[in-house]
């Protein structure tokens, strides 16, 4: 197969590279009525498709994307490698506002979502091995990438999903972090078993756009979130356009 790489946005990333060509494809998937939507493009001498996880105008709050089809989709239009870029809160002492951080780890804790192809249990395989949910060539790609940009970036932690959309309570927080969570956002989960399933490497790149509740004595505004996420979106996507034309 040639080589494709699938690139899944998250808040505040709504187009990849505006400076090239894009095509518009549609794929059609058993999982919703209506076709997916994905943007092609060349970066790098590599095929790009790339869908907005939330909609182009930010309109499918986290417990309602349709996780199935937007990994089917990127399957059937031929990517072998998903980065997906995620946007989260800080749990952790490091994991300050601004910081980039390349999860190695996840905890799931959403509930009710289609979290699986395997709807029928017809074969040994449906069990699919997650001890490492994200590909480690590609993270390694991701963190050189952050490096030759100039940023710093934490390779490695754990990521908490949650099911959202509202933040969590302190106590919740209190809890995550004894669970071993550093960061936590509401859509890594179940999108990165569902690539697994279907034998994509999948990596994760991850914004913290505030401290989690009673990380600070401040209250959580959405006015501070969008401030950090205007400015690290651009590092995002410097990162991934530098990632892409490494990936082999």
């Amino acid at each position: 197969m040639s080589s494709c790489i699938g690139v899944i946005g998250g808040s505040g990333f709504y187009a990849l590279d505006e400076s090239g060509d894009c095509t518009t494809i549609s794929i059609q998937t058993p999982y919703q009525q209506a076709p997916v939507t994905l943007y092609q493009q060349e970066i790098g001498g590599k095929k790009v498709v790339f869908i907005p996880r939330h909609g182009k105008e930010h309109g499918i709050p986290p417990h309602r994307v349709n996780y199935r089809a937007n990994i089917r989709a990127l399957k059937d239009s031929g990517a072998n490698a998903i980065l997906a870029i995620n946007v989260v809160g800080g749990i952790t002492p490091s994991m300050a506002p601004g910081s980039l951080i390349i999860p190695d780890q996840i905890i799931d804790y959403t509930w009710g979502r289609e979290h699986t192809f395997f709807d029928i249990l017809d074969n040994p395989g449906n069990h699919v091995d997650f001890s490492w949910p994200y590909d480690k060539a590609l993270a390694q790609a991701l963190e050189q990438a952050a490096i030759t940009c100039g940023y710093d970036i934490t390779r490695g932690g754990v990521y908490g999903a949650t099911q959202g959309p509202r933040l969590e309570s302190a106590a919740e927080i209190i809890r995550l972090e004894r669970d071993g969570c550093d960061i936590v956002g509401m859509t890594g989960m179940p999108e990165a078993a569902l690539a697994r399933e279907l034998a994509i490497p999948y990596a994760s790149l991850a914004l913290v756009v505030n401290w989690a509740a009673g990380k600070s004595n401040q209250e959580i505004t959405f006015d501070d979130i969008i401030s950090t996420l205007n400015t690290g979106t651009e590092h995002l996507r410097r990162i991934i356009l530098e990632t892409i034309p490494a990936l082999s």
